[in-house]
């Protein structure tokens, strides 16, 4: 399947998976203004995102730092076992379906996850739906935000990919080789940053759950190729779901998008005489 066909259905199915949120909200209450001063209005709170990110190192308490230190030490214990989870993940390589594999592939590149970003995004600008607008504010800031962080890290660290026949503890700091890119995984935290951004949007643990299963997958399919260790995708993880916390926490506080609860998907579960089954109101 080419990359185009994948980058159509990514953004059919975050559309459609975002059509609860849609159902869910009311549309921009001031109907006067202008889609040019809400495209303005959400650029300033996607940059804002970033810079509140970036600064937010200088305002951390104690809760923060123990944050932080708990990450650099899980990090630490996953580090032990890299040889061992590398050569565990790239003996399934051949056992998992190609389709999923290229689903790994496809949705953890930039430009895809841009697209699909966008996708729900322009839903929210054109429809003047607040909350899917802020939705995709949240994607697109955190993705941004991300993204700059890994692509600095990649080279100043310069980690050899397990492919590349190297150790783990081979590095080569501010290297122009790609395979000397391991440390942290890009796909990591553009499938999963764009994935959580998404699943903060719902109460129901099953949806939250399936949103952040496909997030997985790009990660899981980075270590079957050898393309990352262990240690490059739970950092990547752990970076995703603090650069979200933080951009999100920002708009929840400074900027004004209505109301900040969302309602949920309620599901009943209906039995009968000669059936059964279970209904979701949305």
């Amino acid at each position: 399947m080419r990359p185009i066909d994948y980058v159509v259905k990514l953004i059919i199915i975050t559309v459609f998976i975002s059509g609860p949120i849609i159902k869910a909200q009311e549309k921009n209450k001031d109907s006067l203004t202008t889609t040019w001063e809400l495209l303005k209005y959400d650029g300033v709170s996607a940059f804002g995102g970033l810079k509140k990110t970036y600064s937010q190192p200088i305002r951390w308490q104690k809760d923060d730092f123990l944050t932080a230190g708990a990450i650099v030490t899980g990090t630490a214990v996953l580090y032990i076992f890299d040889d061992e989870a590398n050569e565990w993940f790239r003996n399934q390589e051949d056992d998992v379906p190609m389709f999923i594999q290229d689903f790994g592939w496809y949705y953890g590149s930039p430009q895809n996850n841009y697209a699909v970003n966008g996708a729900v995004y322009l839903y929210g600008l054109f429809t003047r739906n607040e909350k899917v607008r802020r939705t995709g504010v949240l994607m697109i800031s955190a993705a941004t935000t991300a993204g700059i962080i890994q692509s600095i890290l990649k080279t100043a660290v310069g980690r050899a990919r397990p492919k590349e026949g190297a150790g783990k503890g081979d590095f080569k700091p501010f290297s122009s080789e790609p395979n000397y890119h391991s440390f942290p995984s890009g796909h990591t935290i553009l499938s999963f940053t764009t994935a959580y951004a998404l699943s903060k949007q719902f109460e129901n643990p099953f949806v939250k759950a399936g949103i952040l299963g496909v997030g997985l997958i790009p990660p899981a399919s980075r270590l079957w190729e050898g393309a990352h260790w262990f240690t490059d995708v739970g950092l990547s993880l752990a970076l995703s779901v603090l650069v979200v916390d933080s951009i999100d926490n920002y708009l929840k506080r400074e900027r004004d998008y209505g109301k900040n609860e969302i309602e949920g998907i309620s599901w009943n579960f209906q039995v009968g005489l000669g059936r059964i089954g279970i209904t979701g109101r949305f």
